[in-house]
């Protein structure tokens, strides 16, 4: 019997769904704020109940489609979508994905569930960590220097200038770049998506950093390469019986209310305030899934831990995780929160002078 043969679905108690639906609705308020797709608070959320890591990333990605597709239209309609641009990724993107549920099948037939959990869980401290460090701190550089997020980085300048046929032209984005510079960061994107269910982490920087998008439209129009990436994959995983069709639809129910309201967010914030998010967000998580690593490598065998202490790891890796949820959902709320009282308070004085002339 080989790894794959060896899952096994969980058990649903009314706790497990009502913790799923909330980490739903906070995954999709996250996602429809940075663009991300939320699944690096989702899959870790499904593996924190038992949930098998293949399991946890093919139900993540089943999910992902519609709940995306929600958010780019809704992004779309604020003008903030660059619909070409989310094609033409999404167009390497699919085959990352591809090649990425190969090398999860291959970990599952050598290692067992395991074996893919420990590859799921190192993937996402090691992409985290490094993402979530330099997005973070160039979000403090941009609050900082009180600078808009729309100066393209020098990497982006020297690839743009670069005339390597064909040539794209992106008018949302507002750039021209090669299309051979845009298949790495699709497929990259792609691939991620395959290991932990969010290529957001590739996405959003690799358009921002390498292709030159500001952050705003990068974010948005990564919904729409999610979209793509999440149907594709869905299909695939499904093939091979990993989709549970119940988490899917769970966290679909709590997503869907709130990639709504990350939607609206970014029409009331700075642009440095989604890379703040983002990379806060990834750094707290990466210190939960760390936390989880021992766990699998003793049940590899490769280290020796008694069950007390893989046990209270786990437990501080689950509460360590709903530390990042709260501090997403408090720091996107606060400020759509803090922008709508400073858009009403401008509309205020604006009539007010109206009315009674220069105050």
């Amino acid at each position: 019997m080989n790894g794959i043969e060896q899952i096994q679905f969980i058990d649903l108690s009314s706790t497990s769904v009502i913790f799923l639906f909330l980490v739903g609705f906070v995954g999709g308020l996250v996602s429809g704020f940075i663009g991300s797709g939320g699944a690096f608070v989702l899959t870790p959320g499904m593996m924190s109940l038992g949930v098998a890591g293949p399991v946890a990333v093919a139900s993540n990605m089943c999910h992902k489609f519609p709940k995306a597709m929600v958010g780019a239209y809704k992004r779309y309609k604020y003008g903030q979508v660059d619909l070409k641009l989310g094609l033409v990724m999404a167009g390497s993107a699919i085959l990352g994905v591809l090649i990425g549920i190969r090398v999860q099948e291959k970990i599952l037939e050598l290692w067992g569930q395991a074996g893919s959990n420990l590859y799921i869980s190192l993937a996402f401290v090691v992409v985290l960590v490094v993402v979530g460090s330099y997005v973070f701190r160039d979000a403090m550089k941009l609050k900082k220097s009180g600078a808009v997020d729309n100066v393209v980085t020098k990497l982006a300048q020297k690839l743009q200038s670069i005339n390597l046929p064909p040539m794209i032209s992106f008018g949302t984005a507002n750039l021209r770049i090669s299309l051979w510079f845009t298949i790495p960061v699709g497929f990259c994107t792609g691939m991620l998506a395959a290991t932990i269910a969010v290529g957001g982490f590739i996405g959003v920087p690799g358009m921002m950093y390498v292709v030159g998008a500001s952050g705003l439209v990068s974010s948005a129009t990564e919904l729409v390469i999610a979209f793509v990436m999440g149907l594709g994959g869905s299909i695939k995983w499904a093939t091979i019986g990993m989709v549970d069709i119940r988490l899917t639809l769970i966290i679909l129910a709590g997503s869907l209310f709130g990639v709504q309201l990350g939607a609206i967010g970014t029409t009331h914030v700075k642009d440095y305030m989604i890379k703040f998010v983002m990379g806060a967000i990834m750094l707290i998580v990466a210190v939960s899934r760390g936390l989880a690593i021992p766990k699998y490598l003793t049940d590899l065998e490769v280290i020796s831990l008694s069950p007390a202490t893989n046990k209270l790891l786990m437990t501080v890796s689950y509460i360590s995780m709903c530390i990042a949820l709260g501090i997403g959902a408090l720091i996107i709320l606060g400020a759509m929160w803090k922008g709508i009282r400073a858009e009403k308070a401008a509309l205020a004085l604006e009539s007010k002078e109206a009315t009674y002339g220069p105050v």
